[in-house]
């Protein structure tokens, strides 16, 4: 009999895929991420946002909707305004109590949490990385805060999915999502202090999309916070009023991966978004994030998306048009929240093609909810 061999399900295949995102897999394992992580914590909250149905059928009825609803990769849509649940469909291999990963909508997090630290005087965006982190490398070192907020950084990291060499992969190790390398046990700070880099400035002009920026936005806020990002994560989680438990993926340390690591049922990833429809306004008169700070992440984006993402920007850590504010999971979820109508959009889906990522696909959930957060 073998002593021992190494878990099965975060085991690296050929193609440097991990066992639980093949596509023959990826499906359930995103609804059960937060078991599948080597690493993790729950958080739930004592009192629960309640959300009457009322349910608005020309939702339903929409075109996009039924196409969107209809797919092969839906799992679930939702959506909220005030304390009223507009609309709210499953496909027949999911439901309401269960939870599945919001992978990048975890980053909008640190909208609330720096946007806190700036109103308080304690961050300053304009300063650079390593003035909070002096063990920072390269990649990041010489970078503003409010470039790294804004994906406005060029390094060494890489995030294209469809290379097997990418280096995003070399951090899911630090995550607790794959063993792989020297190092099974690398921590998220020594991971990203590893991050190399050149010429910072970027001279594009578009979005420059790498999940590690908000990893290091992460750590900056546990050494200058005054307090870990488990109790951000866990005032967050009270104020937004969630039904079931917030799951967040951690590195060895237990430091919460910000950059994708939280599971959420749909309807507490809509009272989510709710908390940025009130400004960060909760529960019993609890307060997460800053209004100010929202409502000018929104107004100053000036990094816009290339087609077919056109008249898409990026700005602390959301999404935007200017109208509303989220931000899109690898794989196929999206949270929009217009700031002007109060309306909330989100959505489940897992893309079954090997990199998980599909631009038009993107597309196509921006309009559609887009179109919902406006039609009523």
């Amino acid at each position: 009999m073998t002593e021992f061999y190494l878990n099965p399900e975060l085991e690296v295949l050929a193609g440097n895929s991990v066992r639980w995102n093949t596509t023959a897999l990826r499906r359930q394992s995103f609804r059960n991420l937060h078991r599948i992580n080597r690493y993790a914590i729950a958080l739930r909250s004592d009192l629960v946002l309640g959300l009457e149905k009322n349910i608005d059928h020309r939702i339903g009825q929409l075109p996009e909707v039924q196409a969107l609803t209809g797919g092969e990769a839906f799992c679930g849509m939702a959506v909220a305004r005030g304390q009223e649940l507009l609309f709210e469909k499953y496909a027949r291999d999911f439901g309401p109590n269960q939870p599945h990963t919001i992978m990048s909508i975890s980053k909008t997090t640190l909208n609330l949490i720096v946007g806190r630290l700036v109103a308080d005087g304690v961050l300053d965006l304009e300063r650079k990385v390593r003035d909070y982190l002096p063990a920072i490398g390269s990649g990041y070192a010489d970078a503003t805060l409010q470039q790294v907020m804004d994906m406005d950084v060029v390094n060494d990291y890489s995030e294209d999915y469809a290379d097997p060499d990418s280096t995003c992969y070399a951090h899911e190790t630090a995550q607790g999502w794959r063993l792989q390398g020297d190092d099974l046990n690398v921590s998220q700070r020594d991971f990203l202090a590893g991050i190399t880099g050149d010429d910072l400035a970027n001279h594009s002009r578009e979005p420059q999309y790498k999940s590690a920026n908000s990893d290091v936005l992460g750590w900056t806020v546990e050494e200058v916070g005054g307090r870990p990002l488990r109790d951000w994560l866990l005032e967050i989680a009270e104020a937004a009023g969630f039904e079931q438990a917030l799951y967040c993926g951690t590195d060895r340390g237990g430091m919460p991966v910000l950059s994708g690591g939280i599971c959420l049922t749909l309807r507490d990833l809509a009272r989510y978004g709710l908390l940025f429809a009130r400004r960060g306004a909760g529960v019993a008169n609890r307060r997460v994030g800053d209004a100010e700070f929202i409502e000018h992440s929104r107004q100053r984006a000036s990094l816009e998306y290339p087609p077919p993402r056109q008249g898409m920007y990026y700005s602390n850590q959301f999404y935007t048009n200017r109208r509303w504010v989220g931000h899109g999971g690898w794989g196929g979820q999206f949270m929009l929240v217009n700031l002007e109508t109060g309306v909330v959009c989100v959505i489940f889906s897992v893309l079954q093609n090997k990199s998980a990522y599909d631009a038009d696909y993107s597309a196509q959930l921006v309009n559609t909810l887009g179109i919902v957060s406006e039609s009523l």
